[in-house]
């Protein structure tokens, strides 16, 4: 990069302006305050067919203040957190404050639940990566994958490095922050033949830049993955099992936390409302998060509103066991703040793992899903309904690629027709989930 950044330095610096603006909204008159500030740097290079496209290098920064003057709550944000924007980021807030409606849930989690204790969790790896080294590594990933034989274009290779640091404050007298870094290297390539382009990608995406797959491994993966899409079809129409790459298997992971989101729950959009303790899935599945495991894309020791977090289990063999609440959405549903404030961190199953060959056996005859399209999932009745793509299994072997169907069911039957799970474990994400193997839903194609 052409500017170094000391994490540090900024560390103390947004530390130090965190603190100012507690300061002032105090004496202003606030009752209680909070305040998260952040700076991020990263480099971004995009390259396609052996030319250099864009190179990005950008730093972003801002602050947000909310105080609360009785049970009034104001907000104001910039996009510098330098000192005199964040003066008027206060003085603005308090004027919100003083013309909005009273919440009587607003306020600061409870300050007995804010965490005690910060922990190196191991998710600051800077990445030394000059302009002319970022651009090698990206064009050397697509090159790796335009030397396959069958590609016959490219839609390039990216490569993208960060670090930043997050610091949140409020009046209880805690503070926090934390450094972070992620890096990504991508591909995507074409292939083409007479029924037509394919085109299919892969990617690595790591907090420590050394775990990354070298450039060559991904843009070859990138190019066998578009080659096995050519000569696709259209599968039949009917109700048979769909068993879920492991990097789609993740989003349905995604839908089932939106509706134990608690914002969700006291709107009443959620199709799991009131279902705590019931069951939804098989009861050989659990389904966990573990905030602080060391080097994970989503650690952190607190949550959004200061309170620190822990392990929670959200599906306990099968039943719902827990909802994500943040301090707000628990004081809605008169619970406990589940330290979720901000999501859920580093999302874990557990489940008898089954080889992508015994799943395959298992189904038989379906649909393996390798892409998803559309935003057809409804979070209040869980009726759900994607575009698709993938391959058609037959006998339980893969027989051809197929395009252009839809998959549709509803999430509780999904849940609860889960069949299997793979060992095939995607580990790129937060969420880390194996293939899953539905036991039917409606294709709907040729």
């Amino acid at each position: 990069m052409t500017q170094a950044f000391d994490a540090a330095a900024q560390q103390a610096l947004l530390e130090s302006r965190a603190q100012a603006a507690l300061d002032q909204a105090r004496s202003l008159g606030a009752d209680a305050c909070e305040v998260g500030a952040s700076v991020d740097q990263g480099i971004g290079v995009s390259v396609r067919l052996g030319e250099v496209e864009t190179v990005e290098l950008s730093r972003d920064q801002g602050i947000a203040v909310t105080v609360y003057v009785g049970k009034r709550k104001g907000t104001a944000s910039s996009s510098d957190a330098g000192e005199a924007s964040i003066r008027a980021a206060v003085d603005q807030a308090m004027a919100i404050a003083r013309h909005t409606g009273e919440d009587g849930f607003a306020g600061l989690a409870p300050a007995e639940l804010m965490a005690r204790e910060l922990p190196d969790l191991d998710v600051h790896h800077p990445w030394p990566l000059t302009t002319d080294e970022a651009i090698e590594r990206a064009l050397a990933c697509e090159a790796a994958g335009r030397a396959v034989e069958g590609i016959s274009k490219s839609e390039g290779a990216d490569l993208s490095s960060g670090e930043g640091v997050r610091v949140y404050a409020n009046s209880h007298g805690f503070l926090g922050s934390q450094r972070g870094s992620r890096h990504s290297l991508s591909c995507m390539l074409i292939a083409e033949d007479d029924n037509g382009m394919q085109r299919d990608y892969d990617y690595s995406s790591e907090r420590d830049p050394r775990k990354l797959a070298s450039a060559e491994a991904i843009g070859a993966s990138a190019a066998e993955r578009t080659l096995r899409r050519l000569g696709a079809q259209r599968p039949v129409t009917g109700r048979f099992p769909v068993m879920f790459d492991p990097s789609l298997a993740g989003g349905l992971i995604g839908h089932l936390m939106g509706a134990l989101a608690g914002g969700a729950l006291y709107r009443e959009s959620s199709f799991l409302c009131d279902r705590l303790g019931d069951s939804l899935f098989p009861d050989w599945f659990s389904l966990f998060e573990r905030p602080r495991e060391m080097g994970a894309m989503a650690s952190s020791p607190f949550d959004n509103d200061g309170v620190y977090t822990r392990d929670n289990v959200f599906i306990d063999q099968g039943r719902i066991a827990s909802y994500m609440l943040s301090a707000y959405s628990a004081k809605r549903l008169n619970m406990t703040t589940t330290g979720n404030a901000g999501g859920a961190r580093n999302l874990r199953l557990e489940a008898p793992l089954e080889s992508r060959e015994a799943l395959l056996a298992k189904m038989d005859r379906g649909v393996l899903v390798t892409e998803l399209m559309g935003q057809g999932v409804n979070g209040v009745t869980g009726d759900y309904s994607r575009g698709a793509a993938g391959f058609w299994v037959e006998n339980g072997r893969i027989q051809y690629p197929v395009e252009e169907f839809t998959i549709a069911g509803s999430l509780p039957k999904m849940f609860a027709g889960l069949i299997g799970v793979g060992d095939d474990i995607d580990t790129r994400g937060s969420v880390h989930s194996g293939s899953w193997l539905i036991d039917e839903m409606t294709i709907a194609g040729g």
